[in-house]
């Protein structure tokens, strides 16, 4: 029998050399692995209560994933340039923390191409990977470009995406082991089709500010039994308490007999959790 409460985060996620994936369920300064039950029946219960991930502040509401309505309006990290980085302000000098920005913002990103469910592109600051892939349930990765700042890494992923989408069907994903496909072979003709789209942002922000990278992909195994013949989403705000037996996790989701559920969806919310 396990039992723990607390503040629930988004789920840690390791990769071992042979590329398989280990969570870890976050709840305040406690941390569960998770792989060792997969097949067990697991409670997931929502006590009532919210504070926010940054301030602590009771609220009653979460906005962009667990901070409160204050902190939401305030922080740099949920300015709209996060979700839509090519519209970063810094420079306009109207950065909501310009010291955060320098820190998270001003540093090297990479423009990755992954396979979730089929070809995506996306970014993600350099010392991220794996961390953005495996959080987004991509089956591999690999490195296309990359670049100084997160706003040149915005401009390029808004070129790409004209040729290739940066969704990931989430339904598609909890359906099964999605396919390997040729990542290198993809990654030389999206290249190829933006190769003008590069060479203006290299004019612009100088030649060793955004460079190609020429990798191997990355594949990802993730620990999951049996995948739902339909794909029902639990909520912890509709169903307080969610119970099921655990047959896989994948990107943020648990996936239990009785539905999946995202749970960095409810960072912050306070969480018991019995198996």
């Amino acid at each position: 029998m396990a039992e723990l409460q607390g503040a629930l985060s988004k789920l840690a996620i390791s990769l071992d050399e042979q590329g398989n994936a280990h969570y870890q369920l976050r709840l305040g300064e406690q941390a569960l692995a998770l792989n060792p039950f997969l097949g067990q029946s697991i409670t997931l219960e929502f006590l009532g209560q919210i504070h926010c991930c940054h301030c602590g502040r009771l609220t009653k509401k979460s906005f962009s994933q667990g901070y409160c309505y204050p902190c939401f309006k305030k922080l740099a990290q949920c300015d709209s340039c996060i979700m839509s980085p090519e519209k970063c302000h810094y420079h306009a000098g109207t950065c909501r923390e310009p010291s955060w920005g320098e820190q998270f913002c001003m540093t090297e990103h990479v423009v990755y191409l992954a396979n979730s469910t089929g070809f995506k592109v996306g970014i993600t600051r350099a010392s991220q990977m794996p961390t953005r892939w495996l959080d987004q349930g991509a089956r591999q990765a690999v490195p296309m470009l990359r670049v100084a700042t997160r706003q040149q890494s915005g401009l390029l992923e808004d070129a790409i995406r004209a040729h290739v989408t940066d969704r990931t069907n989430w339904r598609a994903l909890l359906k099964g082991d999605t396919p390997l496909l040729d990542l290198p072979a993809e990654r030389e003709r999206l290249l190829g089709l933006c190769q003008d789209a590069i060479r203006e942002l290299q004019q612009r922000f100088g030649l060793q500010a955004i460079q190609p990278v020429d990798s191997a992909p990355l594949e990802i195994n993730y620990p999951v039994e049996a995948y739902p013949s339909k794909v029902v989403s639990l909520d912890l705000e509709k169903t307080p308490q969610v119970s099921g037996r655990l047959l896989g996790l994948k990107g943020q989701y648990l996936i239990l007999d009785s539905g999946v559920i995202n749970l960095r969806k409810f960072t912050a919310y306070q969480v018991a959790f019995s198996a």
